[in-house]
């Protein structure tokens, strides 16, 4: 797949963590108007799922999915996605290749890889499951991990005035940056995931950032409202409380490591879905 087509593709295994992270993951790919990829990996047939019965839908040519399945989790999911964005272009596909290497395979060829984090909610935090970690650690693409029940309206300003919530404007996008990180993967999502929400970028960081840091992709977005948010010490509790109130947070990772310490803590703690970027 040549790099104009890609896709953002979602882990599907029968879960209702799974589904959630398939419908954040249909919004992304209407977002930046990319096709949308459901893959299950791994041997054992895709659990049932509770959404659309296939055999009562008369019309599902724009949908690839596999023949003799018509009640997994994975077909269910294409259909019920199908419904709610009838304009989106919607691939779903099986292999029996194990889940972390099937899931980095697809990685490659995909504009964000999406996974759901399995766990209690709570402020206790929630435990991850050991593909979305292990997937997080290794994938050469963004990994969003987006926590159980996550509804449309969460990603958005809370409506007051009785306005439908589809309409209201995005929450902030929040990036976590290391100012001696040589990141610019990690920055250009950023900028690129607030443009394509019309969402303004909160960047925290720890000390004073370079000027020369954002100033190029200032100069790139000039229409994203971009705040920066200077910490003396530790960023995590800052960014913790930030993802309260944001759309979506953005932690780096350096290539050929996996998340660091702070960065599992707000995987397991954020109150909003966790983007792990891979830079230098």
């Amino acid at each position: 797949m040549s790099t104009d087509t890609r896709t953002i593709t979602v882990g599907i295994d029968g879960s209702r963590s799974s589904l959630d992270a398939a419908d954040w993951a249909a919004r992304e790919a209407q977002r930046r108007q990319l096709p949308l990829r459901l893959l299950h990996a791994g041997t054992e047939p895709a659990a049932p799922g509770g959404v659309f019965d296939i055999d009562d839908i008369d019309d599902i040519d724009d949908i690839d999915v596999p023949a003799g399945r018509t009640r997994a989790a994975l077909d269910r999911a294409a259909i019920e996605l199908s419904y709610a964005h009838p304009a989106l272009d919607i691939i779903a596909r099986r292999t029996a290749t194990p889940a972390v290497p099937a899931l980095l395979a697809a990685a490659v060829e995909a504009e964000a890889l999406v996974l759901g984090s399995r766990g209690r909610t709570g402020s206790a935090g929630f435990p991850v499951g050991s593909v979305a970690l292990g997937v997080a650690a290794r994938a050469d693409r963004p990994v969003v991990l987006v926590r159980p029940g996550e509804l449309p309206e969460d990603e958005r300003v809370p409506v007051v005035d009785g306005s439908s919530p589809s309409t209201a404007p995005y929450l902030p996008v929040v990036l976590g940056l290391d100012p001696d990180a040589s990141a610019d993967d990690l920055i250009g999502y950023a900028f690129d995931t607030a443009a394509v929400r019309s969402a303004p970028l909160h960047v925290v960081h720890p000390w004073t950032l370079p000027t020369s840091t954002l100033r190029p992709w200032r100069h790139r977005f000039p229409g994203t409202t971009v705040r920066e948010h200077r910490v003396d010490g530790d960023p995590g509790p800052r960014l913790l409380e930030a993802s309260a109130r944001a759309g979506l947070l953005i932690v780096g990772r350096r290539t050929g490591r996996g998340p660091g310490r702070a960065a599992r803590s707000l995987i397991r703690h954020a109150g909003c879905p966790v983007a792990v970027v891979p830079h230098d």
